[in-house]
């Protein structure tokens, strides 16, 4: 049988209140996305080295003894230019009975200056170390003394340093805290971050980064309170588990990898640099094992060699004591090393600017 007109309309009206009922709120709230966001720097779709040098194993081999301090790290003196000569074997011209009256006396010509290649950067003098330390330890045949380029990380603990005196002690390059979190600048970053440029220290800057803020928050005051300087080493991010921070918070590894990888980008993308990845030997496990393969490592490893406590992963930076004492600092301070030559650093400062 047909239905009528009155009953069919309202079997319609019945099935699109059916359709209507089923978008409850809760359903749209839960497709909310991330307050961060992630990839906003183009990075290689395959891993790439950090660095030039050889992989850790190679470190563990003893390096080449690294040179007298009095050495310096250019390849010798410019060659000085020829004086004019006369060609022999030519005969003077006869005199004139008078002198022509447009005559010109010849100029004398000065020795021409040396010709100075402006493409090559001057290299800084590398130090030899003469740090000590109040607790050492006997790393064996993979020594970091057996490495060619030593260096410091401070902050305001250190006090008011003489950097002048700390370079000739073997600082050849420093990394200064600069802030934490997201409202917290070190009080001596900048005077440290003058002073270390006019002692002639390569140097950079790291952030401590806090869990309880917006990864977005932090790289921002970063960067408000980091200037922008050619020259400068590339920024530092420093992850790890710290009982004595305000923070306690200890997040999931994945939301640890997202909030990191939001940092560095921002900070990628203002300076022009990829960030290098402070952390210790807890955190490292717990979150960053088998992750950031395309970017530079600092490790802190005091008690063993980075191969064994890191095992597989590249390091461009290894800080192997945190009770280092040196003359123009007042008690103890970080004692670092670069992985490779002082050639390999040199080529490394340059890809990194």
């Amino acid at each position: 049988m047909r239905l009528s007109a009155t009953p069919a309309f309202f079997l319609a009206c019945l099935a699109l209140s059916s359709c209507t009922s089923s978008l409850a709120p809760d359903s749209l709230v839960a497709g909310v996305p991330s307050r961060e966001t992630t990839s906003s720097v183009a990075r290689p779709s395959a891993p790439v080295p950090v660095t030039a040098v050889p992989s850790p194993d190679v470190a563990e081999t003893p390096a080449p003894t690294a040179p007298r301090q009095e050495e310096m790290a250019w390849a010798g003196p410019v060659p000085q230019p020829q004086a004019f000569t006369p060609q022999p074997g030519v005969a003077a011209a006869p005199m004139p009975l008078e002198r022509p009256a447009a005559s010109v006396a010849p100029a004398v010509l000065a020795p021409a200056a040396p010709e100075v290649d402006e493409e090559q950067p001057t290299r800084s003098r590398i130090y030899n170390h003469r740090f000590r330390d109040v607790k050492p330890i006997n790393f064996g045949s993979s020594s970091p003394r057996k490495l060619a380029v030593h260096g410091v990380d401070v902050s305001r603990w250190q006090g008011d340093i003489d950097w002048q005196k700390l370079r000739t002690q073997g600082a050849n390059f420093v990394y200064i805290k600069a802030t934490d979190g997201g409202d917290h600048l070190d009080p001596m970053f900048r005077k440290n971050w003058r002073d270390a440029k006019q002692a002639g220290i390569k140097r950079g800057a790291y952030h401590f980064f806090y869990w309880c803020r917006t990864a977005g928050e932090q790289a921002d005051w970063f960067i408000r309170n980091v200037p922008r300087e050619a020259g400068a080493l590339p920024p530092v991010i420093d992850v790890e588990w710290n009982g004595e921070s305000s923070c306690k918070r200890r997040v999931s590894p994945e939301k640890v990898r997202e909030k990191m990888q939001v940092f560095m980008d921002k900070l990628e993308q203002h300076y022009g640099q990829r960030p290098i990845i402070y952390t210790a030997p807890d955190f490292y496990r717990d979150n960053l094992k088998g992750a950031f393969l395309n970017y530079p490592f600092w490790l802190r490893s005091v008690a063993a060699h980075p191969s064994k406590v890191y095992p597989g992963r590249r390091w461009v930076f290894w800080q192997y004591s945190g009770s280092g004492i040196s003359h123009g600092v007042d008690g103890r301070i970080d004692l670092n090393v670069f992985h490779g030559s002082e050639d390999d650093w040199h080529d490394w400062v340059a890809r990194s600017n």
